[in-house]
């Protein structure tokens, strides 16, 4: 052998050794992380290592239908989830908190805690338990709970339930476009807090069924004004201007509803045909898919009836 070739095999030798060294390292770490339980999540803010199979999960705002849709254990919730009556049986041992509420986070000993980008005191959170938090709207609602999924280790039980949902919701549509015709307007407005509401296409209350999944059509003045920004504020003076053939009413039952009794209301033409159906707002809020399949058999229940 020549002897300049030396230097060069030995190098090789310890460039071959160095790679299989830093293989069976980086095996040994994800070989510790699966001992001790966890997974590593790729959120949108880098990567959170979290349980495999958390079982103390507290959710801060808007998920916690995702989490108990994925059979999850919850033990803290936002207080809009608590307020769902849908809901009362399966968050009654579980209990409200907010994300100022450290202490009380602490005492319920979280694996996970899931919120919102808005929440305040996540880098206190995160001292807690691994905490998670997603940017609303950034990603579509379907991929939502597969994100969900995901950070929950169950992501082929989300995308099993996302299948089955928008077949469901295509077929119901279908079915509906066929009752009421294919330029039939439909609009989602709510009564909050002595305001009224008009929705676009991703706000919840149905919306994202109706207009997405199903592909029924808002009116021109909803589109223009609210399918942007997601809604829009109005008065009941204009309210006939948004209002489509029919009319999903998204109400408060213990908030002043005195919009329903006016003159104007009542000169709505989905008013006068009895094309008007109600729900009530802490049922209808959120896009989990607990909520989704409520919403889903609602308007399958209004507008088909027994057909």
């Amino acid at each position: 052998m020549k002897k300049w070739l030396a230097p060069i095999i030995l190098l090789f030798v310890l460039l071959v050794s160095a790679c299989g060294n830093q293989t069976s390292t980086d095996q040994k770490e994800e070989k510790k992380k699966e001992d001790k339980g966890t997974i590593t999540y790729q959120s949108e803010n880098g990567p959170v290592e979290v349980p495999a199979d958390p079982k103390r999960v507290v959710v801060l705002s808007s998920f916690a239908g995702n989490v108990m849709a994925l059979d999850v254990p919850l033990v803290g919730v936002d207080s809009w989830s608590k307020m769902n009556p849908r809901w009362d049986d399966s968050l009654k041992d579980v209990k409200e908190v907010s994300d100022e509420d450290l202490e009380k986070i602490i005492e319920l000993d979280p694996d996970l805690i899931i919120g919102l980008s808005n929440i305040k005191n996540v880098d206190k959170l995160k001292k807690i338990a691994p905490t998670v938090t997603y940017t609303y709207g950034k990603v579509d609602y379907l991929t939502q709970h597969l994100e969900i999924g995901k950070l929950l280790n169950k992501e082929d039980e989300a995308k099993a339930w996302v299948d089955d949902f928008k077949k469901r919701a295509a077929a119901t549509g279908d079915d509906i476009k066929a009752k009421i015709g294919d330029d039939a307007t439909v609009s989602v407005i709510e009564s909050f807090n002595k305001q009224l509401y008009v929705y676009g296409n991703n706000w919840g209350r149905g919306t994202e069924i109706l207009y997405q999944e199903m592909g029924l059509n808002m009116p021109d003045k909803v589109k223009e004004e609210a399918l942007e920004p997601g809604y829009f504020a109005l008065s009941t003076e204009v309210l006939p201007d948004f209002a489509g053939d029919y009319l999903i009413v998204s109400k408060d039952p213990n908030a002043d509803n005195s919009f329903t009794k006016t003159d104007t209301y009542r000169s709505i033409p989905a008013v006068k045909n009895n094309r008007v159906y109600e729900v009530n707002m802490m049922e209808f809020y959120f896009n989990d898919p607990l909520t989704l399949d409520y919403q889903l058999e609602f308007f399958k229940e209004k507008f088909l009836g027994n057909q």
